[in-house]
């Protein structure tokens, strides 16, 4: 009993049958409109037909005025992607113009930095060979020449051409120094040229590339997009005029650069003949001094060895001298002896003969010359003896002073020209 009993089932979808009346739901019928009259039938069809026709007379005016506006902006789309084309191949064409402008002026710093390269090694090259091989020959002939011994160590006029040169040596190298130090910021700031062009070179290929693409690209191509963001599409900030002004600055400066690194070629070669020629100016004066010293070397040394032979001569003819005089004062002993013996016998005479007589008196005389003549062998003796000595003393300073001039010659002419014959002045 229950549900079943007055006919209810739980089944989902199935309709539900009831016994009572009461409890069946109450439908309510609206009421039955009003019928029309045939005029308004008639006006209703024609108000229908009117309204369709409008209708249709709009949608072919929308149909005509679609087609019109569909023809005009494909082909105003196809007139400004004409123009765009047109524009970006302008555009390449002035950027390639730039480009070829900028890799002409970096063509021609690249070549002056190679030759300024070869300039600064040539001067590099000069002040290396100055600083080894000039000065330090120089400087080792003065302390050679520093090796003179006696009057020979005397500033003479080759001391002074080896200081006029080592100071016009040092002069070049000052004079080398700062044109090396001109080249040097030349080069740095053909390399900061330089480098501007590269980063605009890569610019304007970075451009070129992105219009290129720009341009291969096609209204059916599938990587097209809208964008859809809130900035400007066009974040281009510099005006044609300015693009143009930055270029040509830069084509400008390159070419101030390459024309003001040129003259400075010119002025390395004139300095480096100029420094040269001063230099061979030096060394031919130098070594014309040393030649010059050399000589009078020479002839001074000639003339101590023609004094020494004669003095030698004379030193032999003086002992020759004292020889004979010593024989001649043993000569006069015998005859001094002769003529006292005499005298003294003559004395032993007894009375009235013991006379002063002639014989006497010559006699007398006699011993009073050989007294005198042997007082004069003596005093010569003793003056020849002093001779002699006078004589060997100035041979040895002869001796000495020859090979005092013997070291100044090994000096001057072995040592210091064979040193100076290596020296070699070039403008490399």
């Amino acid at each position: 009993m229950g549900e079943e009993q007055f006919g209810v089932r739980h089944v989902i979808g199935a309709p539900i049958s009831t016994t009572r009346l009461s409890e069946q739901a109450i439908v309510c019928m609206p009421p039955r409109s009003a019928k029309f009259t045939l005029a308004e039938w008639k006006l209703s069809n024609d108000m229908r037909s009117r309204n369709t026709e409008d209708q249709q007379q709009l949608a072919d005016r929308i149909l005509k005025e679609s087609e019109r506006i569909r023809d005009e902006t494909g082909e105003r789309a196809s007139i400004m992607k004409a123009t765009s084309d047109r524009r970006i191949e302008e555009r390449l064409g002035d950027i390639e113009f730039n480009k070829k402008e900028l890799q002409l002026q970096r063509k021609e710093i690249c070549l002056e930095l190679e030759a300024l390269g070869v300039y600064k090694t040539r001067l590099q090259d000069c002040l290396a060979s100055l600083q080894s091989n000039a000065l330090t020959i120089c400087r080792k002939c003065l302390m050679l020449r520093d090796g003179r011994i006696g009057i020979d160590l005397v500033v003479d006029e080759v001391e002074r051409a080896l200081q006029q040169e080592i100071t016009t040596i040092l002069g070049g190298q000052s004079l080398l120094k700062r044109a090396l130090e001109q080249l040097n910021e030349q080069m740095r700031r053909l390399r900061a040229t330089r480098y501007l062009l590269d980063r605009d070179l890569q610019y304007k290929q970075a451009a070129i590339d992105l219009d290129k693409g720009s341009l291969s690209l096609k209204p059916t191509d599938l990587c097209l997009s809208v964008y859809e963001g809130y900035a400007n599409l066009d974040p281009a900030n510099i005006s044609a005029d300015e693009y143009n002004a930055y270029s040509a600055k830069n084509v400008q400066q390159a070419a101030r650069e390459v024309t003001s690194a040129r003259p400075i070629r010119v002025f390395i070669d004139v300095l480096l003949k100029q420094v040269i020629d001063d230099l061979w100016c030096s060394f031919n004066k130098c070594n014309h001094e040393f030649n010059e010293r050399i000589g009078d070397t020479k002839r001074a040394k000639a003339k101590l060895e023609d004094m020494h032979r004669e003095t030698t001569q004379k030193i032999a003819d003086m002992m020759n001298n004292i020889l004979q005089l010593q024989k001649a004062l043993c000569d006069k002993e015998g005859n001094t002896a002769l003529a006292h013996t005499r005298l003294g016998r003559r004395a032993q005479r007894i009375g009235a003969e013991l006379v002063r007589d002639p014989p006497g008196q010559s006699l007398y005389y006699e011993c009073e010359i050989l007294r005198h003549s042997t007082e004069q062998l003596q005093q010569m003796l003793h003056e020849a003896n002093a001779s002699l000595r006078y004589l060997l003393q100035t041979q040895i300073q002869l001796e000495e002073d020859i090979n005092v001039k013997m070291n100044t010659l090994k000096i001057d002419e072995v040592d210091c020209m064979t040193l100076r014959t290596t020296m070699d002045y070039h403008a490399y």
